[in-house]
């Protein structure tokens, strides 16, 4: 049995069973079995009609969706909310993007030897799709992981973190109830041994990662042959920071992406290199700011900022946060444990280029600030690490904020806001160390299908 514990006093939630090799290869084996029989495929308007009828129950069950996700996953229950509903949506998108996987017509005749052809192509679903999830959105990545599935036409077996399975269960079971076939949709609570069976089996088609790049590049290197992937990891997001930005706008942009969820989102707020003019005011305000961000539970309607998923990542903040200030970096807020659990937000001024928050994805509520006189410099610094994912500059010049868009290595660059921001609807996905593949509802809906061309010979074209 697995407990699921709060990641804020490690008090009991609930206690669920756990599967080992033997039940995952039998959901692998219905799977299948599934796909092969193409008698059992969905039609494409029984695909939107469930899915449309699981948001409607999920939009029933906000409450409770949401209660259930801020116990297990740590953020507090404004943003959990806010989780939900992004679910929600995404679940909608799924459903009317069904409509938009389709093929195109191969021009015929462009020369002598293809007369008399017709060519179009078609996108059928890729096959078994396995999905490994994380914990740091517990409802709405398994969205972004299952339910491009099911629209695409995959029989999709997902296995959730360890940690927050049970907004995953939640998801699967309201999927059934909405009226999707037995063995389409599996949740497997496992451990890593397990799980592998996952990613090595010839019979998946495509693997879904979200996780640690270690994890993610090891998985990888175990694909059968032919089995497609997209995995993402983390960052260490870089913002620039012009002379001319706004401050009104900029600081609270800076404060909740670096603070939203502690910091456990892989394109947070991370190395902010600002224009040595205002570098020491702005690092000054977003530390008088952080300091005043409440910590605590997360079940608390007041708590802005939530606990660390369990507590030997706060021992790990607490040691890379004393490294940097015994290697001369200047702390003006936090940079002290609350609990076993909890840590307090904390702004770094220039920490040494080496320090392990300098080139690591810290991954919990601390933000970096560093002084800059050279853009040309700082942007040079900003993609120096393996791992490129959201970006951000803060300007009101908009040659400066184009030259910076073009210049940084990353998958998206966001003006005048912070990295973290996202929709569902937009392409999302690290590059290099960070990643591979594009996520985003109907982006990874397409990358679960693929094309069959159709070439028709006939005496009357």
């Amino acid at each position: 049995m697995l407990k699921v514990t709060s990641p804020y006093d490690l008090s009991l939630i609930k206690e669920i069973p756990t599967v080992d090799k033997a039940e995952v290869e039998k959901a692998l084996a219905t799977a299948y079995a599934l796909f092969q029989d193409q008698s059992k495929w969905i039609p494409a308007h029984e695909r939107m009609a469930i899915l449309h009828r699981a948001a409607a129950i999920m939009e029933s069950r906000l409450d409770e969706l949401t209660k259930t996700a801020a116990q297990e996953g740590g953020k507090p229950l404004v943003d959990s909310k806010v989780e939900v509903l992004r679910a929600i949506n995404g679940v909608q998108i799924a459903a009317e993007h069904i409509g938009q996987l389709k093929g195109e017509q191969i021009p015929m005749g462009l020369t002598k030897a293809s007369e008399g052809r017709l060519g179009f192509t078609t996108r059928e679903p890729i096959g078994v799709v396995s999905s490994v999830s994380a914990f740091n959105h517990p409802l709405n990545l398994i969205v972004h992981q299952v339910v491009t599935a099911v629209a695409a036409g995959c029989p999709v077996i997902v296995k959730p973190a360890t940690t927050t399975p049970l907004s995953c269960i939640a998801l699967v079971a309201i999927l059934k109830e909405a009226g999707l076939p037995d063995g389409w949709c599996q949740a497997v609570v496992c451990g890593r041994d397990a799980a592998e069976i996952l990613v090595t089996d010839k019979r998946v088609n495509y693997f879904s990662f979200i996780g640690s790049a270690d994890v993610g590049w090891y998985l990888k290197s175990k694909l059968a042959p032919g089995t497609r992937c997209a995995l993402e990891h983390g960052g260490a997001a870089p913002v620039i920071v012009e002379e001319d930005a706004d401050f009104n706008e900029m600081l609270p942009a800076l404060l909740k992406g670096g603070f939203y969820h502690a910091g456990q989102v892989c394109v947070s707020v991370q190395r902010v290199f600002v224009h040595k003019n205002i570098c020491n005011d702005l690092a000054n305000q977003l530390a008088e700011m952080a300091s005043k961000l409440v910590v605590g539970n997360q079940m608390d309607s007041a708590t802005e900022v939530g606990p660390l998923i369990l507590p030997k990542e706060v021992d790990r903040v607490e040691a890379w946060v004393n490294e940097a200030v015994n290697a001369g970096a200047e702390l003006l807020c936090g940079g002290k444990r609350i609990s076993d659990t909890c840590y307090e937000p904390t702004v770094l001024l220039n920490p040494p280029a080496d320090a392990k928050v300098s080139t690591l994805e810290i991954f919990g509520p601390v933000v970096c600030v560093y002084a800059y006189d050279d853009r040309e410099k700082a942007i040079e610094i900003a993609n120096s690490l393996d791992v490129h994912f959201q970006a951000s500059v803060f300007t009101k010049n908009l040659d400066i904020a184009l030259d910076v868009v073009k210049k940084l290595n990353a998958t998206a660059v966001m003006v005048n806001d912070h990295t973290a921001f996202r929709v569902d609807w937009m392409p999302f996905g690290g590059r290099d160390a960070s990643g591979i593949g594009m996520g985003g509802i109907q982006y990874s809906m397409h990358e679960m299908t693929r094309e069959k061309l159709m070439v028709i010979k006939s005496s009357v074209l």
